[in-house]
């Protein structure tokens, strides 16, 4: 079932997508606004935050692994938009539970925070037969190399564990901000179209994250696929749970679509070379779905958005039996953050 769909709905979808949908110019004014985008001194995150600055938000954290290189971004963005003294550089290392308690503690000392746009490295590089290495601990990663951080395998810890730990302990800071201002704060997170890509097969095993956790189940080739596919089931879960009436967030999740970022420096062969060439966005262009995402209203809780529109998301995932798959991977991922932050899900069951 899982391939006729792909080739006969998601691929036809992804290249009218990319060949004749641009999205929209961001415009939306951001005066007195705080916006956070993680992984942003390059790429999509550094073009969103670019624009924010450009659309007079008052205050801009450029979160990243590297301060030096988001310090680099600051400086280019201060050049292209003439405005100074709008971007912080905040130091974020997903591969370290303690780094990211570190960083959420630092966001409770903000006067607000309207969106938090957590950004993840490119939007399918496994799709076209690229590697990162496992050793460099992106934002979002991406690897073919099976490798063990904070007790899970890598990029199930920096796409998924680390992501919603971090989306966890900001909440409380969203809901401040809602309650001091008068405002519904945006949390996003970056996903991507690949999770239609992946059969997904995990989802059978009476754990998924002891299959996703086991070198000898491990299907790294697939592996990218299916952290984006966690993702949009606990986002999906979470928002089902949680109202914005009750949350006083809104809680949605983007697919910035295939862009030329930092990926261009892992390609070699002509063909994958003219295949990005014919079909890829720019990577500003790309950046315009994290800013529209970012900046979005509660009517997108819980929903998936590619071109800057609400669109649906694969048939394992809203499809028979879908519901039930959703439900047990937030179960499993909410014991999981528990265990690191013992009380981390209490912030979603509180009314706000």
């Amino acid at each position: 079932m899982f391939w006729p769909e792909f080739f006969l709905h998601s691929l036809p979808s992804f290249f009218y997508r990319q060949l004749t949908l641009t999205p929209p110019y961001p415009s939306t004014d951001c005066t007195g606004k705080t916006l956070l985008v993680t992984g942003a001194n390059t790429g999509l995150g550094k073009e969103a935050a670019r624009h924010y600055v450009r659309l007079n938000a008052e205050k801009v954290i450029i979160a990243c692994r590297s301060v030096e290189k988001g310090e680099a971004a600051v400086r280019d963005i201060e050049q292209t938009t003439g405005r100074k003294g709008v971007c912080e550089v905040w130091q974020l290392d997903l591969g370290s539970y303690e780094n990211v308690k570190e960083f959420a503690g630092r966001v409770k000392g903000l006067r607000r925070v309207d969106g938090f746009v957590e950004n993840a490295v490119g939007s399918m590089p496994l799709l076209l037969g690229l590697r990162k290495s496992a050793n460099e601990v992106l934002q979002g990663i991406s690897t073919s190399e099976y490798k063990l951080v904070e007790g899970n395998e890598s990029t199930i810890t920096v796409n998924v564990v680390s992501t919603f730990l971090l989306a966890l302990l900001v909440i409380p800071k969203l809901q401040q901000t809602a309650r001091e201002f008068n405002i519904v704060p945006t949390l996003t997170i970056v996903s991507s179209e690949v999770h239609f890509f992946t059969p997904f097969p995990e989802r059978k095993a009476p754990s998924i994250f002891a299959t996703v956790n086991d070198q000898k189940e491990a299907r790294m080739a697939d592996r990218y696929n299916v952290s984006k596919m966690l993702e949009v089931l606990a986002c999906r879960e979470i928002a089902s749970l949680h109202p914005v009436s009750q949350l006083n967030v809104t809680l949605n999740f983007v697919n910035p679509g295939l862009c030329y970022s930092e990926l261009l420096r892992e390609m070699s062969g002509i063909g994958i070379r003219i295949f990005m060439k014919l079909l890829a966005r720019t990577t500003e262009v790309g950046s315009r779905t994290l800013v529209h995402a970012g900046l979005a209203e509660p009517e997108t809780h819980g929903k998936y958005l590619s071109d800057c529109r609400i669109t649906e998301c694969a048939t394992i995932v809203e499809g028979k039996g879908g519901a039930e798959v959703q439900r047990r991977w937030w179960g499993e991922l909410a014991q999981k953050l528990e265990e690191i932050q013992p009380g981390v899900t209490k912030v979603l069951d509180a009314k706000a």
